[in-house]
C-alpha cells in the first residue's frame, strides 16, 4: 500500500508517501520558523493561516519530487490530535477532500503515536520496548506494546522538556527555535560550570516522572547559588549546564523504567530527541539497545503519519469524512507501581 501522509499539528507544513508503512518514497516539509521568530514562539493564527496557503503546493511538490501519481495513492492519513486546533483544522479538511474526490479511504492518526512510530522507517524493532517522546508540547516515556498499544509509565508533571528548553532560550534572547540554539551554545560550554538541582518528586508521585518547573527557576532566578566559582558566567557554560540537568534527569528515569519493566530497547522520538547531549547520554549511560530516528524525523513530518497511517489502512481500519480534529489525546492507559 501507498499511504499518502499529512501533518499540520503545529507549525510544520508536511506532506509523505510511504509504502507498506516502511519505505519513504518522498517528502516534503514546510517550515514557518521566520514567520513565528519575532514571536519567540508558535503564534496559533499565524500558523493556521500559512498552513491554509501552502497545503496545496506542499502536496503538489510533494507528488512531483517522488514521481507518485494520485491515482497511484492507496489511501490518506493526517495527523488529527493533539495539536493546535487551527492548524490540524487545514491538515484534516484537505485530507478529507482529497480522500473524497479521489475515492480513498482515510484514517486519523494520533501525533504523539506517530512520533513513537518514526523509527520503524528506519530500523527492525520488536515489541515491547520503552518509548520516550520529547517535545515542546509532551515529554512521556511509555511501555509500547504495539502501534496503538501505549502505556504510560511516567511523564513532566508540569513543563514538557521542550517547552524548558525554549523558555529558558527566551529569558536569555538566544534566539528561535530555542531548543536548537541552546544546543549549539552548549556544545561550547561546561557542563558542570553550574550544578544546577534535580527536582526531587513528593513521596507517592509515580517514580518515573519528572518535574521542570524548578529547574527553569533555578537557571533564571537562582542561577549564581549554583555556579562552581572556578568557572566563568558565560551563557555557553549556562545552558551546557542547563541541558545536562534537564537531560540527566529524563535519562535516569528512562534506565530505571526500562529495568522496572524489563525492557532492553528504548526507542525515543520527537523535536528534543534531536538534541546532541541527549542523543549521546541515552546511548551511553542507559546499558540499553537505543534507537533513534534520524534528525528529519525527530521533529513534525509527514512520513511518520503515512507509516502509521498504513498500519491501520491495512488491517481495514477507517475514518469517515467526520473526522474530527482536537487539541489534546483522549488519554493513554497510565501505569501504576
Amino acid at each position: 500500500m501507498t499511504i499518502l501522509g499529512i501533518e499540520s499539528s503545529c507549525d510544520e507544513c508536511a506532506v509523505a508517501i510511504v509504502a507498506d508503512g516502511r519505505r519513504l518514497i518522498g517528502q516534503v516539509v514546510a517550515t514557518q520558523i521566520e514567520y513565528h521568530r519575532p514571536y519567540s514562539g508558535v503564534v496559533p493564527e499565524i500558523a493556521s493561516r500559512k498552513h491554509t496557503e501552502w497545503i496545496e503546493s506542499v502536496y503538489r511538490r510533494c507528488l512531483d519530487e517522488s514521481g507518485v501519481r494520485q491515482n497511484e495513492l492507496d489511501g490518506i492519513a493526517v495527523t488529527c490530535r493533539p495539536g493546535l486546533v487551527g492548524s490540524l483544522l487545514v491538515g484534516v479538511s484537505f485530507a478529507k477532500a482529497l480522500a473524497y474526490a479521489l475515492d480513498l479511504p482515510l484514517i486519523g492518526v494520533d501525533h504523539i503515536l506517530a512520533h513513537l512510530y518514526a523509527p520503524h522507517l528506519e530500523h527492525e524493532l520488536e515489541y515491547p520496548f520503552l518509548g520516550v517522546l520529547l517535545s515542546g508540547g509532551h515529554t512521556l516515556i511509555a511501555r509500547v506494546g504495539g502501534y496503538d498499544d501505549v502505556e504510560v509509565v511516567g511523564a513532566t508533571i508540569d513543563d514538557a522538556v521542550g517547552e524548558a528548553f525554549d523558555k529558558i532560550a527566551g529569558y536569555f534572547e538566544l534566539g528561535y527555535p530555542g531548543g536548537v540554539e541552546i544546543d549549539k551554545r552548549a556544545r561550547r560550554g561546561d557542563p558542570r560550570a553550574y550544578r544546577f538541582p534535580a527536582p526531587r518528586l513528593h513521596k507517592g508521585d509515580h517514580p518515573f516522572d519528572v518535574s521542570y518547573s524548578g529547574l527553569k527557576t533555578a537557571v533564571v532566578n537562582q542561577r549564581e547559588q549554583f555556579r562552581d566559582a572556578s568557572c566563568d558566567a558565560s551563557i555557553e557554560n549556562i545552558c551546557a549546564s542547563f541541558e545536562r540537568a534537564a537531560v540527566d534527569m529524563l535519562v535516569s528515569r528512562v534506565a530505571k523504567a526500562a529495568e522496572r519493566y524489563g525492557l532492553q530497547t528504548v526507542v525515543a522520538g520527537g523535536g528534543v530527541a534531536a538534541n546532541t547531549y541527549f542523543r549521546e547520554a541515552l546511548a551511553h549511560d542507559t546499558g540499553l539497545k537505543v534507537v533513534l530516528p534520524s534528525l528529519g524525523l525527530c521533529t513534525d513530518n509527514g512520513a511518520m503519519v503515512a507509516a502509521l497511517g498504513y498500519e491501520h489502512l491495512s488491517r481495514g481500519r477507517c475514518s469517515g469524512l467526520d473526522l474530527d480534529v482536537s487539541a489534546r489525546t483522549p488519554g493513554y492507559r497510565r501505569a501504576y507501581p
